[in-house]
């Protein structure tokens, strides 16, 4: 029997949320003060000469933009056990991983109560919009939550990875019952220390509980497509779990197998019910509706860098609603998603104005122009200003610059976004891409949408085969001269010859970017190849993340590989099993 709800107000939250929203500009002004206020004993804020003032004027003279390079020395202490005010008042006690996926190591981040507070203040929020939407009956959450070890730093603090310190933190279950989200599964199962094992009885919860599970969900979107093609390989196996009621011998975490067998009962009707519904499937169309017949919709980061796997979930998911998650970072939450009846392509998140202090570098033309002269362009530092939240122009696209409470002032977050509206003062914005992820070998500038959107044409070629790009990365090869793209693809099953040559050229011909093309047609960029590599390959690159500590939730594919990233890069290069040169130029 499920404990009864905690009260959650749904139309308080969302009135609370407009109020806001009403006058974001006083609202940042009152939160910039407070993040100012309570850490103006810390070392850097006393060191940039603000001496007390808490203005936005002042802020922004004195403190200069900052990346995590530059705070990382002050960063190390924290993390070594220094306890003196460094970047923050009170002292630091817990530390986040990034994925890592982007620069090839995690970077160490400060997080605190008042990060926590804004998280579930994220969750609260997209809760309420997406309730009045979707409204959920009393049941479960089939959630795909996987939680790596925390473990203790040199000088003692607490870290993991930024999912990690959100499950593991008291108020997070509290906050997760309140908001009709508990899970189907143990926490033995959540925190288990194997996470293939963690998995495979994630998908047997799920099919116990399947009466009760109201929505499906995971942090990201990869992570939910992981779980079903998982499924595919296992469901006989736990079929037979649930006949029998005997958990497989798979399952040898002792804590995992002691939670599972207290849930895990003979039962042949649900048994005969799955082999039945899986049997009769067509390519594993609509698997999730049919496993799980009363969920109202699939709920993950779905945007950006996840993308790409939206036709598979939807293959999946057949008819059931694909709602996008809020967009934050390990750094802090940025928005949230209070328009969830979009399809996740055109999702947008709207900026919480008291969850830090938010502003904009202007892209513009900037971002094309910029590099052409490098010498001149560093020498004028042309770069323009950062605006205010409530300065931002509809339609245009900026670099977000995050202020938190947890010690990071003026952080060039290194997403790009761009505003498509606004809710009452404070704007909707669409994630566009990483700004630091560029295919760049001269002239040329080729962000991961770009990436994206040369792939997804591609990938049509292969549908004319039914098969699929499972998933791709690229690399810039400079040990050619002139240096060239290299595209790594997994593919879905065998394409000829012809067809592969085709996507490689298409793929070549897709980077529309005028300095890629002018580049290619005077060879100083030399012809795209097309790297093709085994089943598998992908899958051990998560394992390489994983053995690194890093958590399933946080797992993004790195889409573009540089040199920072040298394992990876072994393993895709050791996997190539095709190799095509385009000639469209």
């Amino acid at each position: 029997m499920l404990e009864k709800m905690e009260e959650f107000d749904q139309e308080k939250v969302i009135e609370e949320f407009e109020a806001l929203t009403k006058d974001a500009e006083r609202v940042q002004r009152e939160t910039l003060k407070k993040i100012l206020e309570e850490n103006e004993s810390a070392e850097y804020l006393q060191s940039l000469g603000l001496n007390g003032r808490t203005d936005i004027e002042s802020f922004r003279a004195c403190v200069p933009l900052v990346t995590h390079q530059d705070l990382e020395s002050y960063i190390q202490r924290i993390v070594d056990g220094d306890s003196s005010p460094i970047l923050t008042g009170k002292p630091i006690t817990t530390i986040s991983l990034s994925s890592g996926t982007t620069q090839g190591k995690p970077k160490f981040i400060p997080f605190n109560d008042e990060l926590m507070e804004n998280t579930l203040q994220i969750y609260r929020t997209s809760f309420a919009f997406r309730n009045r939407e979707f409204p959920l009956g009393n049941g479960r959450a089939l959630q795909f939550f996987y939680s790596s070890k925390q473990f203790k730093t040199k000088g003692g603090l607490a870290a993991g990875t930024a999912t990690t310190n959100v499950f593991r933190n008291s108020m997070f279950k509290k906050a997760m019952k309140a908001i009709q989200s508990i899970s189907c599964s143990p926490d033995e199962v959540i925190f288990g220390s194997d996470f293939h094992q963690s998995l495979y009885c994630h998908l047997l919860c799920g099919l116990i509980f399947r009466d009760e599970v109201q929505f499906i969900s995971s942090t990201f979107a990869h992570s939910i497509i992981f779980a079903f093609s998982s499924f595919e390989q296992v469901w006989e196996e736990l079929c037979n779990d649930i006949r029998t009621g005997v958990l497989s011998s798979r399952i040898n975490v002792p804590s995992t197998r002691t939670a599972m067998s207290k849930l895990l009962k003979p039962n042949p009707e649900l048994a005969d019910l799955i082999y039945k519904k899986c049997s009769s499937l067509s390519n594993w169309y609509g698997l999730i509706p049919e496993l799980l017949p009363n969920a109202k919709y699939i709920y993950g980061i779905m945007t950006g860098s996840m993308e790409p796997y939206l036709k598979k979930l939807r293959h999946y998911a057949g008819g059931l609603p694909l709602l996008s998650a809020d967009y934050g970072a390990s750094e802090g939450w940025i928005g949230a998603n209070v328009n969830p009846k979009l399809p996740p392509e055109l999702a947008t998140y709207a900026v919480l104005p008291n969850i830090g202090y938010f502003e904009f570098i202007p892209l513009g033309e900037n971002i094309e122009d910029r590099d052409h002269n490098n010498m001149e362009s560093s020498f004028l530092h042309m770069e323009p200003k950062p605006v205010g939240l409530t300065e931002v122009k509809l339609g245009e696209e900026y670099e977000v610059i995050v202020t938190n409470f947890a010690g990071l002032y003026r952080y060039r977050l290194g997403d790009v976004v761009k505003v498509i509206g606004f809710h009452n003062s404070t704007p909707e914005i669409k994630f566009v891409c990483r700004r630091n992820l560029l295919l760049t070998i001269n002239i040329d500038k080729n962000t991961e949408k770009d990436l994206q959107l040369s792939v997804e044409e591609a990938g049509k070629l292969l549908s004319e085969e039914k098969l699929e790009v499972v998933d791709f990365s690229s690399h810039v090869d400079l040990s050619t001269d002139p240096g060239h793209y290299v595209i790594f693809w997994e593919i879905s099953g065998e394409a000829s010859q012809e067809v592969l040559k085709e996507c490689c050229n298409c793929l070549d011909k897709s980077f529309v970017d005028a300095g890629y093309v002018s580049s290619r047609k005077v060879n100083s960029i030399g012809a795209l190849e097309l790297r093709v590599v085994r089943r598998g390959t992908f899958q051990k690159i998560l394992d390489h993340y994983l053995g690194l500590g890093s958590a399933v939730s946080q797992f993004k594919t790195p889409r573009c590989v540089g040199p920072t990233n040298n394992l990876v890069l072994q393993i895709l290069c050791a996997n190539v099993v095709k190799s095509y040169f385009s000639t469209a130029f």
